[in-house]
């Protein structure tokens, strides 16, 4: 009787510490790093970071859903068209078969001038508007256009725009 107490103890612990031993390996298996890239950016404007942002797929959507008028507030990666060339004061930003227009909060920062083809994350307001003919040949203008560009524009254009408090754009590796 001794001896059957003796070896169902022994059987018991066993058991115990052989399960102790697979949840310790699938603790340690799922606390395996996984392999991260960390980025860094340069930064324009307010601080902002690189968590939940939309892409330009999920930008155009928003715009495509709003009329002149609406606002919502966003954050999204897109890759540069164009940026002023005088200032760097605005930019263009890809959205596929469209463009969004990006300002500045308060004229507050600017852009380096050579980020074209380059992707950034922005994160402010979108908005729709009615831009008039001279501000879009101003922008053809900053955007070193030629002149015969400039001359066509001619009536006014409904813009995806889009006031950005903040920018990040990835440093060069």
């Amino acid at each position: 009787m001794k001896k059957s107490l003796y070896i169902a103890l022994l059987a018991t612990i066993a058991v115990v510490g052989c399960k102790e031993k697979t949840q310790d390996a699938e603790a340690e298996t799922s606390a395996a790093p996984t392999e991260e890239i960390a980025v860094n950016y340069q930064s324009f404007g307010q601080q902002i970071d690189d968590q939940e942002v939309s892409d330009k797929a999920a930008m155009l959507e928003q715009y495509m859903s709003m009329k002149e008028g609406d606002t919502i507030a966003m954050k999204f990666r897109s890759k540069v068209n164009t940026v002023c060339q005088m200032k760097g004061c605005w930019m263009r930003l890809d959205l596929g078969d469209e463009e969004v227009h990006v300002t500045f909060k308060d004229y507050g920062f600017f852009v380096p001038k050579d980020i074209a083809d380059q992707e950034v994350i922005v994160e402010g307001i979108a908005y729709v508007e009615m831009t008039d003919v001279d501000t879009l040949k101003h922008f053809a203008e900053d955007a070193g256009k030629p002149q015969a560009e400039i001359d066509a524009i001619t009536e006014p254009q409904l813009t995806y725009a889009f006031l950005s408090s903040g920018v990040l754009l990835p440093e060069k590796q």
